[in-house]
């Protein structure tokens, strides 16, 4: 198994190689050079399994030979070993014909932990091996990070620096991220908007003299390896409902737009989605894109669901490259006019595979309170700001297939606007309770690549 950028002018990669790169040489994400499909038997006898069992069989043709079939099972194993319930990723009714996916019961309370936890496992394996070290950096939102600090502290092998924006993440989002005291890990709070933290981790890898003599890897959801290990809860919540022998559509609550791409590749896997539907908050440049086939910047307008505040989504570029034929010189034009004029048209043909693709909705701030005070009332379940929006938009394309909805966090990571909505404060698990009184640890860093780069080397030697 070999991976390609999506500039296509980057070295081809093996699994390994492009999951410590992270961020293709020529600016473009990795991808794989072809996709792996199951059949409609294969994926019957997902269904009951164990996740780590479903988990290996949908990963391992993926890998190739970077790593062993023992060694992806170890890894897997020890990845979701800590998660707080069983089944990892539980399905729960919402409504007739509407499920819930739970994805909020790893150790950071985010869907992060399914990718995080099992790249700090392959990550320690791969450079234990080669005797390398590396230093991770990676922009936040707010959940990434967390899920990043979480899975590589202590480590050996790695340090850990995460970028995220000052004063617009949750508290119980930015404690995460500054209480644990590893040496190894980093939290530094950037003057700007998430946009910018990302803008500065991609100069960072462009900065070939300073990736290079860093050791720079990336985890962010530019992580190819991020992105699979995300396909696997599909194909798990798929076939608990009855795929292959009835289809399935998912709503995903999405920014950056990893969690909805790693839809897109179970079902060029052959996983039967009917839908896949990407849902935004008032920060909505995917349902404008799709609405009109413009893909503008706008600006970033803070909201109680902060981890979608994004006007640059990373991985759209990936759903770019299918929707232009795999043409890496196309891709790279409209990233270029990206970076030099704030947004791109997009080809009518290319507008027409996506449309054809993904289904887009959005949820005003005004939408989510009452989508989450509305679930509450009505089934007693209460839900985070981000679920909310995938809810509300769910609640539009329900015609069909069972609908799944993606849960992405625990609503006591965002305890403010869940309380304003329902009246009642969500407590955080009991082995979460101290957080408030850990004492943090953050670096305060302008919106300056030198100055960013010169706290990384410092980190480093400290």
């Amino acid at each position: 198994m070999k991976y390609i950028s999506t500039r296509g002018q980057a070295p081809v990669l093996s699994f390994e190689e492009a999951m410590l790169t992270g961020l293709a040489r020529d600016g473009g994400l990795y991808v794989p050079e072809t996709i792996p499909t199951c059949n409609g038997a294969e994926i019957a006898a997902l269904g009951g399994l164990p996740y780590e069992e479903v988990a290996f069989r949908v990963m391992y043709p993926f890998v190739g030979e970077s790593f062993s079939e023992a060694d992806l099972r170890g890894a897997i194993g020890r990845a979701y070993e800590g998660f707080g319930h069983v089944a990892r990723a539980p399905l729960a009714q919402l409504g007739p014909n509407h499920f819930l996916l739970e994805l909020f019961h790893g150790p950071t309370l985010a869907f992060k932990d399914f990718a995080m936890q099992l790249i700090g496992q392959l990550f320690e394996m791969a450079l234990t091996r080669r005797g390398e070290r590396v230093t991770i950096v990676g922009a936040t939102s707010g959940d990434t990070g967390s899920a990043a600090i979480e899975a590589f502290r202590g480590l050996d092998a790695v340090d850990v620096f995460i970028l995220f924006p000052h004063g617009r993440v949750s508290e119980v989002q930015r404690r995460q991220m500054t209480t644990p005291s590893e040496a190894n890990v980093h939290a530094l709070a950037l003057d700007g908007h998430f946009d910018d933290c990302q803008a500065r981790v991609k100069d960072m890898f462009n900065d070939f003299g300073f990736r290079d003599s860093v050791g720079l890897a990336g985890v962010n959801s530019i992580n190819w390896a991020r992105v699979l290990a995300q396909v696997v809860y599909y194909f798990t919540a798929a076939t608990a409902l009855g795929a292959p022998h009835r289809p399935v559509s998912f709503t995903v609550p999405t920014g950056n737009f990893g969690d909805i791409f790693a839809g897109y590749i179970a079902r060029s896997m052959g996983l039967p989605i009917e839908h896949l539907v990407i849902a935004t908050n008032q920060n909505d440049i995917l349902h404008r894109t799709l609405s009109t086939g413009g893909y503008v910047t706008s600006g970033v307008t803070p909201s109680i669901s902060p981890s979608m505040d994004i006007q640059v989504s990373s991985n759209f570029e990936r759903a770019l490259f299918y929707a232009y034929d795999q043409e890496g010189a196309a891709v790279a034009q409209l990233m270029d006019e990206l970076k030099g004029q704030g947004g791109f048209k997009v080809s009518q043909g290319a507008l027409e595979v996506l449309r054809e693709t993904f289904a887009s909705g959005r949820a005003s701030e005004e939408e989510t309170s009452a989508t989450i005070a509305r679930v509450f009332a009505e089934t007693g379940q209460i839900v985070c700001p981000h679920t909310a929006v995938g809810v509300k938009v769910a609640e539009e394309h329900l015609a069909g297939a069972p609908m799944i909805t993606l849960a992405t966090a625990h609503p006591a990571k965002f305890p403010d606007a869940v309380e304003a909505a329902t009246g009642v404060r969500p407590p955080l698990p009991n082995r979460m309770a101290d957080l408030y009184e850990r004492p943090e640890r953050v670096s305060r860093v302008a919106n300056d690549l030198t100055a960013i780069e010169d706290l990384i080397r410092k980190g480093r030697a400290a």
